[in-house]
């Protein structure tokens, strides 16, 4: 590996979180978020798990945080979901047992049983809300809730199973527009805010979420990387050009590129024409720089080289504006600047030859923003780890920053499909 001063970085936050029993948690990672992917046990394994897998620690801290995840019983059933109780700690499991044969079988076996049947029932309940004309709830479909979650560990776990394909068909049938008080809308269409409750100020007659995390952006990366890997069902390429041709129309040309709103509001819907807006930050979670690689992995399914290098320059554009880098506020693997540099180099591991230069030129400045040069890594990892906010865990705290660091510092994918829970690869 070639070494990066950002890696010093990654090993002080490993060192400092190396004893599940001494490391300082916080409260978001031991209450009931014990059993959370984002901020608990679960996600913090992933980053000892990933170094162990590249030789960069011993495999015995991810058997210790793996064990402390499980000290307790996990929740399953229709109060578990794909960041949160077994399902969870599944991921976090399977990514250890890919390295170590034999080993966690037995548990895994039993969780996903278990899983399986929690993702029939879901199946089974979105189907009959559609035959019934009701609008979804956005944890019916997304990636830390719902199915596209749940269809994100079965493409690891087991790609070619009937229930892998149903999952597919749902989602296919999701991309059908729906009416609804008789006004067509969009299958994905909720009548809630983002957060998922209603919002009549702000989002009367609801929205259509596009982000990866809660929105279709996410159902579009999963409907991709099903195709690339061989994984196919009725309709799947005519809803990946559906969510794309929603994604065209509502495209926003800035002064360095096109950009893509977070949500759509019945108002935007009905007068075609996006409120105006200030620079949004281009982040996984929402925004141009997780929609930019979702649709360059359905242009790479679909072997449309054209769409593959518009979306591969709307990322390079989205990573070198200042309008945009100015409103990235955080470091996080979610929504700040090491996600940005995971997602960039993600994005270059698949890019056409015209525009991975850029790509990768793009990197060095997001590290930088994580990681400036003469920081001290030891203090930097104490700060991040108890910050009261963010924590030491995946998605907003220093597990995900340090884990964001590594692909981009090595120039290496991860070994151990860590970020598989993010459907950017």
């Amino acid at each position: 590996m070639t070494a990066h001063p950002a890696l010093d970085q990654v090993d002080a936050v490993a060192a400092q979180l190396a004893d599940p029993h001494t490391a300082p948690l916080g409260p978001r990672a031991t209450s009931s978020h014990r059993q959370h992917l984002a901020y608990g046990p679960p996600g913090i394994a992933l980053l000892h798990i990933e170094r162990a897998a590249n030789g960069l620690g011993p495999w015995q801290r991810a058997h210790d945080w793996l064990a402390a995840a499980s000290c307790q019983p996990f929740t399953s059933g229709p109060d578990s979901y794909p960041f949160y109780g077994a399902p969870a700690f599944a991921h976090t499991l399977a990514c250890a047992a890919d390295h170590l044969p034999g080993s966690y079988q037995r548990a895994l076996n039993t969780m996903d049983r278990q899983i399986a049947a929690d993702a029939g029932r879901r199946l089974d309940a979105a189907h009959r809300r559609i035959d019934a004309g009701r609008l979804p709830e956005l944890a019916e479909f997304d990636a830390i809730r719902g199915l596209t979650g749940y269809g994100a560990y079965l493409l690891r776990r087991d790609p070619g199973s009937p229930l892998m394909r149903a999952v597919l068909d749902y989602c296919v049938r999701l991309t059908e527009p729906i009416t609804h008080h008789g006004e067509t809308l969009p299958g994905w269409w909720t009548e809630t805010g983002p957060s998922g409750s209603p919002d009549d100020d702000r989002f009367p007659g609801g929205h259509a979420n596009t982000g990866m995390a809660h929105g279709i952006g996410g159902v579009l990366a999963l409907l991709a990387l099903a195709a690339r890997k061989g994984i196919a069902t009725d309709g799947q390429h005519a809803a990946l050009r559906t969510i794309l041709a929603w994604l065209d129309r509502w495209q926003e040309e800035t002064a360095s590129g096109p950009a893509w709103p977070y949500w759509i509001t019945r108002g935007e819907l009905r007068t075609g024409r996006l409120a105006l807006s200030a620079p949004r930050r281009p982040s996984w979670c929402y925004g141009t720089a997780g929609l930019a690689r979702a649709q360059q992995l359905a242009a790479l399914a679909l072997g449309d080289t054209d769409r593959q290098i518009e979306a591969e320059n709307a990322l390079v554009a989205a990573l070198t504006d200042p309008d945009q880098l100015k409103v990235t506020t955080d470091n996080g693997l979610c929504h700040g600047f090491a996600g940005l540099a995971h997602i960039a180099a993600r994005t270059a591991d698949d890019a056409h030859l015209s525009t991975v230069g850029q790509l990768r030129a793009a990197v060095p400045a997001l590290l930088a923003a994580v990681h400036p040069p003469g920081t001290d890594p030891a203090r930097t990892a104490t700060a991040l780890i108890q910050d009261e906010e963010r924590g030491p865990g995946l998605l907003d705290g220093a597990t995900g920053t340090a884990l964001a660091l590594l692909a981009p510092s090595t120039a290496e994918p991860p070994r151990s499909a860590w970020d598989a829970c993010l459907l950017i690869a």
